[in-house]
């Protein structure tokens, strides 16, 4: 899965995957979209994020998801 727009370094932000030429994690684009904030309310508030890089964070993002992995949660007890 080749991405140039999103990348990962040991050296910036701890290894997880961010915006090229940012620090902007892919983390925080997903929360802050999870948390309904609109695409515009994002890109005002990161000048340097654009449009194309949020699709492409969710495109990795959903690259990811899509690994043979089985997410279990604990059921609750009634």
């Amino acid at each position: 899965m080749s991405n140039p727009q999103i990348v990962s370094n040991l050296d910036v932000m701890m290894g997880k995957p961010v915006v090229s030429g940012t620090r902007i994690t892919v983390e925080m684009i997903l929360r802050k979209l999870g948390a309904a904030e609109s695409f515009e309310q994002l890109l005002d508030a990161h000048p340097r994020l654009t449009r194309e890089a949020v699709h492409a964070a969710l495109r990795f993002a959903a690259n990811s998801m899509s690994a043979e992995v089985v997410y279990s949660h604990p059921r609750k007890s009634a």
